[in-house]
């Protein structure tokens, strides 16, 4: 049966199922019990699964992202919540240094079968030191594997699969994606990780992006349209593991690329995204991949500022229109 669902709803029940599923998933984070966490993803968990696995702790990421990355070692499945992408630095150590390299420096005999749940993005008014979108830093990091879902169906498949890993993943939600709806199957299997989904088909541009900013792309697709511009969005899902080969073989058939993020230009993943396509894609572009990123600027409390900042759907048709027209 197929209902429509919040993407909350979804991630809630998501954590549910596989909670029931297995007894070893623990979760772990700031206001998750009782106040249902910050956006009211874990609400009732407690209630239904008692303090021994839904668990609160001192605003303290430091010690219980440490903490998760011992019980995964030891074979349980934790699942730690960070309240903010942000917030990640002060559990650099443990992520970074700790869980992603685990398996290697142990010579394949241990490994770190935990779940990192965050939410990053702006559009709130929430300011620099709660905005931030840093999916880039985790994606230099060999030994995590990172899910960006984009709707609700994505967002109850891709949270489903990251607990089946055997390695340390990060799904990053964005706060402005919490009350989007959408349908979401009631038995969804996990969605694979690395399998990127055409959302929308075209023949002139592939406009490439994740998270919310797909959202951005699929309005801008509609309008493009209306131009005569036929766009085929792809939505990547995960971008560790990247589906390159769905992203090549629609540019090859458009010969055009524009890739679409809401973190910073300098250094984002859509530079990657522009190497790689530029690397493969070489001989079939007319014309230069275009990317469409947040300004390099610390994201703005005033809003007005912060949605000058932040990517949109004009950014990207006119992004689009710039690959079209280009000789």
């Amino acid at each position: 049966m197929i209902r429509e669902l919040t993407y909350s709803q979804a991630l809630r029940e998501a954590l549910t199922e596989e909670m029931e599923r297995d007894a070893n998933i623990i979760l772990m984070g700031e206001d998750i019990g009782v106040y249902g966490g910050v956006f009211k993803v874990t609400d009732g968990l407690m209630a239904k699964f008692g303090e021994q696995r839904v668990i609160e702790t001192p605003i303290s990421e430091s010690g219980f992202v440490g903490a998760a990355v011992g019980l995964a070692m030891c074979g349980k499945r934790p699942m730690a919540e960070l309240m903010f992408m942000d917030f990640a630095w002060v559990a650099a150590d443990q992520i970074f240094n700790q869980a992603t390299k685990m398996r290697q420096m142990s010579g394949g005999q241990v490994s770190v079968p935990m779940v990192i749940r965050t939410q990053q993005g702006g559009g709130r008014g929430n300011a620099a030191q709660h905005s931030q979108c840093l999916e880039a830093h985790f994606a230099h990091i060999p030994g995590i594997k990172i899910a960006l879902p984009a709707t609700p169906h994505d967002a109850k498949g891709l949270l489903k699969q990251a607990f089946r890993e055997q390695d340390p993943v990060v799904v990053i939600e964005h706060k402005l994606l919490y009350n989007t709806k959408g349908d979401v199957p009631e038995n969804l299997a996990p969605i694979p990780f690395g399998v990127a989904e055409i959302k929308r088909s075209g023949s002139d541009v592939t406009i490439i992006s994740y998270s919310r900013t797909l959202l951005h792309a699929l309005e801008a697709a509609d309008s493009l349209a209306k131009s005569g511009i036929s766009a085929e969005v792809i939505d990547l899902r995960t971008i560790m593991p990247l589906d390159m080969e769905t992203v090549v073989k629609s540019v090859r058939k458009t010969n055009r690329a524009v890739v679409a993020h809401e973190a910073h230009r300098n250094a984002g993943f859509g530079a990657e995204l522009a190497a790689r396509i530029t690397e493969q894609c070489f001989g079939w572009l007319d014309a230069p991949v275009e990317r469409v990123a947040a300004l390099d600027v610390p994201i703005a409390y005033s809003q007005p500022l912060e949605a000058h900042t932040l990517p949109s759907p004009e950014k990207i048709i006119a992004a689009a229109k710039k690959v079209m027209y280009k000789n």
